[in-house]
């Protein structure tokens, strides 16, 4: 490229390509995926001591096995044809086997999209172990715009697992609800019109389903909102100073994560979250450590023996994402594999996964900027593979 600037010497684009048009997609998801402070106005969530990463463990051995029994393509194949950004397995509290993109620096913060709704999920039960979150109390109760809304009768239970009755279409590439949405969020250039809602406003006008709430999972994503904007309502505090003092101070988190908000500063809890890949690490190590790390009691056993056998196996095959995970369940914004395993885990689109699996003491971190927001050939070969490392490792 004669004339090149470094960056785009290095991405094989200039900087002012990207937008907020294109963001989301290849080529530029994957260098905006680890820079969204530079897309979208972003709060701090700050840790208590920032931190050098330990040295790499490259392990090429377990890189080199088979991604699934009999295959002939590796894992490290696997990472690179379903365009993964970064992998980081550990065993018993130590990281075992780590990978990483070319040009992907390993000390990046990464967007998780949905995991954020696990991690607020965290919080949440913190506070409800504190006392100051009762979860069958209804939305309307605490968020007193939300009174005219689907939201009014709905509890923060229901939010929780995804069992609010809402008349919304979680269609990611969709021109219409989710492109509004997005707006919303300040994750889409405004529409022109001059009508953008910020994302209280937004929330508050959508209205409910057929059916009472309660009924079978419906995975959608403005239910993980209104949750952050509940959370900062009976705390008092904004979330990222929530979030900060109650879980990333404590876990003891290498380096600050991010939140992504909008035109007023409300948290996009359902989906804004970035944070170095090893920090998300720490987050499945404490969950399967009984909720401790640093000498610290973070999130409750209670709480967790909760988001692990309280969901409902029939409401979750009746649901909206049944094929996501053939035998699992939801509970507290996480996923239950089911069947014989005991293993856990959150994601996000475009490819972000934290697995955790508490009889082997495994947790696996994947981050990905996949083209596409959700793919099954892409997605299913990868959870897969995280069963059998976690098994085999």
């Amino acid at each position: 490229m004669a004339n090149a600037t470094k960056f785009e010497t290095l991405n094989g684009f200039p900087r002012e390509t990207i937008t907020l048009a294109n963001w989301r997609t290849r080529p530029y998801s994957f260098w905006s995926f680890r820079n969204v402070t530079e897309m979208v106005r972003s709060a701090r969530i700050r840790t208590a001591q920032p931190a050098p990463l330990q040295d790499i463990v490259e392990n090429p051995e377990l890189l080199a096995r088979p991604a699934a029994p009999g295959s002939d393509r590796s894992i490290s194949d696997l990472l690179t044809q379903s365009q993964a950004d970064s992998l980081l397995v550990s065993r018993n509290g130590e990281i075992i086997a780590e990978w990483h993109a070319g040009n992907v620096d390993r000390s990046d913060p990464h967007l998780v999209f949905s995991i954020s709704k696990s991690i607020t999920a965290l919080v949440a039960g913190i506070l409800q172990d504190q006392g100051l979150l009762d979860p069958e109390t209804p939305v309307g109760d605490l968020v007193p715009e939300a009174k005219s809304s689907a939201y009014a009768d709905a509890t923060v239970q229901h939010l929780l697992d995804m069992r609010v009755s809402l008349d919304f279409d979680e269609s990611y590439l969709s021109e219409e609800d989710y492109a509004r949405y997005r707006r919303a969020m300040s994750w889409n250039p405004p529409s022109g019109k001059g009508d953008d809602e910020a994302m209280l406003s937004f929330l508050c006008s959508l209205k409910k389903a057929a059916g009472p709430h309660g009924t079978d999972h419906c995975y959608l994503s403005p239910n993980s909102d209104m949750l952050g904007i509940v959370l900062e309502r009976v705390s008092g505090e904004r979330f990222p100073d929530l979030c900060s003092r109650l879980l990333w101070q404590p876990l003891g988190a290498s380096a600050d994560a991010f939140i992504t908000v909008d035109t007023q500063g409300a948290p996009r809890t359902a989906g804004g979250v970035s944070c170095r890949p090893h920090d998300l690490l720490a987050v499945g190590q404490m969950l399967i450590k009984g909720g401790t790390a640093n000498g610290n009691q973070i999130v409750s056993p209670r709480w967790i023996a909760d988001m692990q056998t309280n969901g409902d196996e029939g409401v979750w095959a009746r649901g909206t994402q049944a094929s996501f995970l053939r035998t699992g369940r939801y509970r507290n914004n996480w996923y239950q594999v089911g069947a014989n395993s005991n293993a856990f885990l959150a994601a996000g689109i475009h490819g972000q996964f934290l697995y955790c699996d508490p009889d082997t003491q495994t947790v696996i971190v994947c981050t990905s900027s996949q083209h596409q927001p959700q793919s099954d050939a892409l997605d299913q070969p990868l959870l897969a593979m995280f069963a059998l490392l976690s098994a085999e490792v």
